[in-house]
């Protein structure tokens, strides 16, 4: 069986972008072979990032650009058909979502914000 590349941190953004139930970042990733889009969002001080497509349809989530969480600021929803999902987790809590969304590991550091690259994950060439 042939090793898995090592994993590369990808700079996304100032630390000070995200802010708690706030508006998310936008980046675009490579997903087995699809380009995609995807989201950071900051939720109870920690940063979590998904790939930008709800479980129920593959659509988009937010209704304007960075707009993920819903009018309290507690799930993100998908602006689409209403399924909502926990910020931690991802897992689907309501509505019509099929299972948790597409989880990208993240870091924090030095004010910075990075995504990880896997397997099956990778940045978009320019």
């Amino acid at each position: 069986m042939p090793e898995a590349a090592p994993s590369e941190r990808i700079f996304l953004c100032a630390s000070s972008e995200l802010v708690d139930g706030g508006t998310g970042v936008a980046f675009e990733v490579v997903y087995r072979g699809e380009k995609l889009r995807a989201f950071a969002v900051r939720w109870r001080g920690q940063v979590q990032a998904y790939l930008n497509r709800c479980t129920h349809v593959w659509t988009e989530l937010d209704y304007r650009e960075g707009h993920f969480f819903d009018i309290t600021g507690q799930l993100l929803v998908c602006a689409t058909h209403g399924a909502v999902f926990e910020p931690d987790t991802g897992c689907c809590v309501g509505g019509p979502g099929r299972g948790p969304l597409t989880r990208i590991t993240t870091t924090e550091e030095a004010g910075r914000v990075y995504w990880h690259t896997a397997a099956l994950l990778q940045p978009q060439s320019a």
